[in-house]
Formats: structure tokens, C-alpha cells, sequence
């Protein structure tokens, strides 16, 4: 059976994560989008090529057929499948290795990231807060557990969670741009594109980290220089031509005039409003 492709990826991340921080930055009312959001990027599958992730899939989809309580090939069969997106496919492959092996922290956060990236937030939610304990927290499963909390409108614990995980890995730029689309969700872009900085300038290897950045400074109407980032991920005319998105989307809403050429706030320090969670 042929996998099912993702759908094609706009520059700024995807036009339901524009919709959302867009609508939350200007203060107005919206419904859910009925995809999880872009902005979770610890949630999603490490970034590679999509011929990468089809290969994977035909792989370990043949391993785990002939072996499938084998906690590795299922584990990688299920990446290939969220990568490809084939949501409930992953999440049944993770639930029944869960059952398996309910104390194997490794299948617990992936089948955490799984059922969040499915919709189901408040399950998400618990698997992820057993894939980890106080005393030894993983940052990885702290950086999710914010990117659920964020899909929930819960910005402020989300924002906690990653300040956690950024005492653990100060640099990184996944968690980095996990906080930087929050503090945009909560109507905060000045700090939202100094953390985005920092992210992008740690050189991630994941280029959903620059159209973060790009996404956040044409939200405020920087549309060139939202352009020029975006650029160095994308050929010219994809880049352009979701910055004309994302200027009509504005526009629609009457928000361009509204936004004011502003340089960054200065970036604030990991450990604000820091708090050990998770």
C-alpha cells in the first residue's frame, strides 16, 4: 500500500500554525485548528528528507511485520509513520509495544508524542508524565510535554516546561523555538523573536527552527526580512510566495496596520520564570 504523504509544508511553518499564533497574537477569538500545530517541534519525528522517511517506513515496516514485539523496529516503523503521516497507524503500532513494555520510558515518550500529534492531548499528557520522573527528567520529554500544554492553550505551564528542559540543554534549538512559538501564542512577539534568534543562530540542523523565526518576524510586518530568513531554507519563489500568504491572511484581518517596525526585545535569560515541572 503506498504511504500517505504529508501535506506539502509552507515556508512558515504551515498555514494552521500562521491561522493560530496570527489570531492569538492580535488578541481575537478562534476555534481549535483541526490539525495539532506546527509549532511542536519536539513532538514531531528528528527532521530528514522525505525519501529518507519513505525508505524507513518500507524497511522497518518489513521488520516489524516479521518481528513486531521488537521494541526497536517498532519504534522506528512508528517514527516513519507519524513522519508520513499516518497518525493512528503510529499510534496503534505505540500502544500495543506500550502494553509490552509499560516501564520502557523510550516507548512511553514516543507513544506520548504520538497521541498528542493524534489529537488526543489529555492521554498525551499522562504517557508523557510517566516517560520521565523528578528526580531524572528527560528534556526531550519535557520539551513535549510544553508542546501539548501549547496545543491546549495552556501557554504559561508550557512555557515552564521548556524553561526546565532549557536548564538541562541551555542551547537547544528545538526546545529554544518550542518557547520562542509559545511566547508568540501568548501575544508576546518581541520575546517570541529574540528566543527564535537564538535558536537559529545555535545552527539547528532542523530548518523548521528559521521559518519559526521568519514566521514570527512577518507577524510583524517585517515581510522582507521574514522573506530573506525563510530564503535560506527554500527556493525564492516558495519563500515568497508564503510571505504573500501570510501578508493577505494579515491583511484579512486588518492586523498590518497594526504592526510597527520594532527592533527585538533584548532576549530574556533561560531562567526566567523558571520552576522545576514535569
Amino acid at each position: 500500500m503506498r504511504p500517505t504523504r504529508p501535506c506539502p509544508t509552507r515556508v512558515l511553518a504551515s498555514a494552521s500554525l500562521i491561522a493560530a499564533i496570527a489570531v492569538a497574537a492580535a488578541g481575537c477569538q478562534t476555534t481549535q485548528p483541526t490539525e495539532p500545530p506546527a509549532a511542536a517541534i519536539a513532538l514531531a519525528p528528528s527532521y530528514q528528507p522525505d525519501a529518507a522517511w519513505q525508505r524507513d517506513l518500507e524497511v522497518y515496516g518489513q521488520q516489524y511485520r516479521a518481528e513486531p514485539g521488537k521494541v526497536e523496529y517498532a519504534l522506528r516503523y512508528a517514527q516513519a509513520l507519524r513522519a508520513t503521516g499516518q497518525r493512528a497507524q503510529a499510534v496503534a503500532v505505540l500502544e500495543r509495544l506500550a502494553m509490552e513494555n509499560p516501564h520502557n520510558k523510550t516507548v512511553l515518550g514516543e507513544y506520548g508524542r504520538a497521541l498528542a500529534e493524534a489529537g488526543d492531548y489529555q492521554q498525551s499528557l499522562e504517557v508523557l508524565g510517566r516517560a520521565h520522573s523528578p528526580d531524572q527528567p528527560d528534556w526531550h520529554v519535557l520539551s513535549a510535554q510544553g508542546a501539548v500544554l501549547d496545543q491546549m492553550g495552556r501557554h504559561e505551564e508550557a512555557q515552564r516546561y521548556y524553561l526546565t528542559a532549557l536548564k538541562i540543554v541551555p542551547d537547544e534549538p528545538s526546545v529554544l523555538s518550542n518557547l520562542g512559538l509559545s511566547y508568540a501564542l501568548s501575544k508576546d512577539l518581541p520575546d517570541a523573536e529574540a528566543t527564535l534568534r537564538r535558536a537559529a543562530a545555535n545552527k539547528p540542523t532542523d530548518p523548521r527552527v528559521r521559518q519559526n523565526l521568519a514566521l514570527v518576524v512577518g507577524l510583524q510586518g517585517r515581510f522582507a526580512e521574514a522573506e530573506q530568513i525563510a530564503g535560506a531554507d527554500l527556493p525564492p519563489e516558495e519563500a515568497a510566495s508564503n510571505i504573500v500568504y501570510l501578508r493577505k491572511m494579515l491583511a484579512s484581518r486588518g492586523q498590518i496596520d497594526k504592526q510597527v517596525e520594532k527592533p527585538p526585545k533584548t532576549q530574556k535569560p533561560s531562567t526566567a520564570r523558571s520552576g522545576d515541572t514535569g
